[in-house]
């Protein structure tokens, strides 16, 4: 351990000979004692790339999406459907029975109007776009602990309450532009811009029961039991287990959905200025607590041509393709089976998009290294990357690359496995996948990674890659060894 800890302290030096290996012989002497004479080498070698398809992974995304637009470089298109629930906080209450004033002919509390807004943050595609999507009510919540991926159709799980069950079936139209929004609020830096969905038909409940709109059935089902819109479980089995929003016309634009929000207006008596009749609204919305899930789907034979090109490799979102390299880990350690592994790093550089597209994709901004074998485990256990056998690297604009330092622990990862070799086809493979990072700041305001989840936005680039015999992709390596140790 102690020669670990010296050697480490030598790899600064170390790391300005990664080019060559032919004047390493006297730099021990020149550190050290002769009793403790250090030895660095170095060396490089060329690791093999290829794409791999990624069709199914775990959606954790903070965001939703939702649309329909063409990959400019598959020319496919990719559809993005949106599931989510609403969260109700302890403490939710609607406005007291005594000072609403809108009701019916019998009068029972009604709401004046009710709508959905899908807040969106960014968003993909061109924005004049007109999209036409359809709004069903979910017949039941999502099944507590059960890992949902990016291909999860709740129309064919049988999560949608159907039109022919009395179920919520909603058309509507939208442009991401906001043509209905005057100019003076979208300047508003508060404002977020949203797609409307109005829910002021009639509707029925599954008992059976008709309310005048659905905002009606909210108020109404509050007033007969509140504690149901106090408890998240029994709001979502008992009053509203959510909505799932499909695009089922119009191609030009995506989404990326913030949050959702149930918006609900009704007309009440202000008490504390001599009762008059004011518009007032109450509103439940989605958040991290509750499942937000984008059903995507896209032509996986356009994607398996991308991955066959053997000069390159991809990294694609949403559920498109990842990039694995293949660590020539017998050629590293051949020789150097008793040295200590100072420093490993490659980097991997992209080819500039040639698409012509006014709407190129956008590039990956974080993408995380770990062994092929443990990329399920470390979404599925919501794992935070430890820099021993898990790295992120962050796109360089300046150097159009990312850039991978000290990945030693990955290249010992292998080393301490060899002995499944010859029976896990994966020993020696890692991949390069894309992903989202969440970070808060502690005490002293530096940034501490909190969450890590597979990035579900609309990215695309190709990397410099191919087989290893290529040459395309070199890894530097420092080893060091003390004499007589």
């Amino acid at each position: 351990m102690k020669a670990k800890i010296l050697a480490f302290g030598f790899a600064l030096v170390a790391l300005a000979l990664t080019s060559c290996t032919d004047t390493t012989d006297g730099i021990g002497g020149s550190l050290t004692d002769q009793a403790d004479k250090l030895n660095v080498q170095a060396d490089t070698f060329n690791i093999g790339s290829h794409s791999v398809l990624a069709s199914n992974i775990i959606s954790r995304s903070s965001d939703g999406f939702l649309g329909k637009m063409k990959d400019p470089e598959t020319q496919s298109d990719v559809t993005a459907n949106l599931m989510t629930q609403l969260y109700v906080l302890p403490n939710y209450e609607m406005p007291e029975q005594g000072i609403v004033t809108s009701k019916d002919a019998n009068g029972n509390i009604i709401a004046d109007s009710c709508e959905l807004r899908l807040y969106y943050s960014t968003h993909f595609g061109d924005s004049l776009a007109l999209m036409k999507i359809t709004t069903y009510e979910l017949d039941k919540p999502a099944k507590e602990g059960r890992q949902y991926y990016s291909n999860f159709d709740p129309e064919a799980e049988g999560y949608i309450r159907t039109a022919a069950n009395n179920g919520l079936e909603v058309s509507s139209t939208y442009t991401l532009t906001e043509f209905s929004v005057p100019d003076s609020i979208k300047k508003d830096k508060n404002h977020t811009p949203s797609i409307r969905v109005k829910l002021n038909d009639a509707y029925t409940d599954k008992a059976g029961k008709t309310y005048n709109n659905y905002g009606t059935y909210m108020m109404q089902q509050y007033y007969a039991n509140p504690n149901n819109f106090h408890n998240i479980y029994n709001f979502l089995n008992n009053v509203c287990p959510g909505f799932y929003f499909k695009v089922t016309n119009g191609l030009g634009s995506i989404a990326g959905i913030a949050a959702v929000q149930l918006v609900i207006y009704y007309k009440y008596k202000d008490t504390k200025d001599g009762n008059k009749v004011k518009t007032g609204t109450t509103h439940l919305t989605s958040t991290e607590e509750v499942l937000q899930l984008t059903n995507f789907v896209f032509d996986k034979n356009q994607l398996q041509a991308l991955a066959s090109n053997n000069n390159a490799s991809y990294l694609k979102t949403p559920a498109g393709l990842f990039t694995e390299i293949e660590l020539p880990i017998n050629d590293i350690m051949n020789g150097h089976e008793n040295d200590t592994l100072n420093s490993a790093k490659f980097e991997l550089q992209r080819y500039v998009n040639q698409t012509a597209s006014s709407y190129n994709m956008g590039i990956p901004g974080y993408v995380l290294l770990l062994p092929t074998e443990k990329a399920e485990s470390f979404f599925n256990e919501s794992k935070i990357p430890d820099n021993k056998t898990s790295f992120l690297a962050v796109y360089n604009q300046q150097t159009n690359s990312y850039k991978f330092n000290n990945v030693e622990g990955l290249i010992n990862y292998f080393v301490q496995n060899r002995a499944t070799a010859g029976s896990n086809a994966n020993w020696g493979k890692a991949l390069v996948i894309p992903v989202e990072v969440t970070t808060t700041k502690d005490e002293n305001e530096n940034l501490i990674i909190n969450k890590v989840s597979h990035y579900m936005g609309l990215t695309s680039t190709m990397l410099v890659g191919g087989d290893k015999s290529k040459g395309n992709i070199k890894m530097s390596v420092v080893y060091s060894k003390f004499h007589g140790r």
